[in-house]
């Protein structure tokens, strides 16, 4: 990476840090251009060069956390260990409680348009594991579900949790998520 590489990352991530930011002191309607550039202690043509208004950052934030969610999401190779489950759940609801945007999403008619993307990407992986590790045709048809269900459940979860306002303790809610994946949907996965 040479030296106008690293400060083009460096400066898209200070946008990012200050968006989120602003985030826990506002909603996204509300945060303008001039209120991102002074708390990421950026020129305004920076910003521009990154992104052409706020609605271009926010999707770019959507993307963002759908990669993050998905970078953890292929780290998970579930097994009959309850340390393991309750670790990647955890690592969930730290991501969670540390991403207000997700949090803003979880609880937003904005949420629509992200989870509508996220689910073309769960579909994509949801296939692609299923190709990889489903051994007979019963088990490749009702894979996709228990992922989906478990995706669906987690999604629940963190959403009452954030509209709790993160009361419960994280360990908790990944405890929660373990047990329920664990004996809910492990046993049916066979993989």
């Amino acid at each position: 990476m040479n030296e106008s590489d690293e400060r083009y990352s460096t400066a898209e991530e200070a946008i990012f840090d200050a968006f989120f930011l602003l985030l826990k002191e506002k909603p996204p309607e509300k945060i303008t251009v001039a209120d991102v550039i002074k708390k990421a202690g950026v020129v305004r043509s920076t910003f521009y060069n990154h992104y052409e208004n706020i609605p271009a950052l926010m999707t770019a934030a959507e993307d963002k956390t759908i990669k993050d969610i998905f970078s953890l999401m292929e780290s998970f190779h579930p097994k009959n260990d309850r340390d393991m489950c309750r670790s990647y759940f955890l690592a969930i609801c730290n991501y969670t409680k540390k991403n207000p945007f997700l949090a803003h999403l979880l609880q937003s008619p904005r949420g629509d348009a992200f989870f509508e993307k996220a689910i073309l990407m769960f579909h994509h992986y949801v296939s692609e594991i299923t190709h990889t590790t489903a051994t007979g045709e019963r088990q490749r048809v009702a894979f996709p579900f228990y992922i989906a269900g478990t995706i669906g459940g987690t999604i629940g979860i963190l959403h009452k949790w954030i509209a709790e306002a993160f009361q419960t303790p994280a360990e908790d809610v990944a405890d929660i998520l373990s047990q329920i994946f664990m004996t809910g949907i492990l046993p049916h996965l066979s993989i």
